[in-house]
């Protein structure tokens, strides 16, 4: 009998443990607790004026709406946002890849959304 429970010992606890984490697994989505944090705010206005550097427009970022991260190797930010070209305010999708610990980001997309 011993034997068998060293088996079922270990394979309880790793099922537990997959239980636990289901959802922060690395590549799935998580929202964002707090999209007033700082931190969010210039991940939002990092996106909105690295698309007017790419694009040509000159928005301007007006709030952020809700966003997700994913980990990856760095962290990827989704976020909703509204921003305004001087008449009229439009939501966006953007995702920015951040890699904190060698100050990288890049604008993956910005895209127009209904909300």
């Amino acid at each position: 009998m011993k034997p068998l429970q060293c088996l079922i010992l270990p394979m309880f606890v790793l099922f537990a443990f997959a239980v636990a984490r289901k959802d922060n697994l690395s590549g799935g989505w998580s929202p964002i607790k707090n999209i007033n944090d700082p931190h969010v705010k210039e991940i939002a206005d990092y996106a909105v004026t690295e698309y007017d550097k790419r694009s040509g427009h000159e928005l301007k970022l007006e709030k952020v709406l809700k966003g997700e991260t994913q980990v990856v190797a760095g962290v990827n930010y989704r976020l909703i946002l509204a921003a305004s070209d001087g008449s009229s305010s439009n939501n966006y999708e953007a995702i920015v890849w951040e890699k904190t610990w060698q100050h990288f980001r890049n604008l993956s997309s910005f895209t127009p959304v209904r909300v």
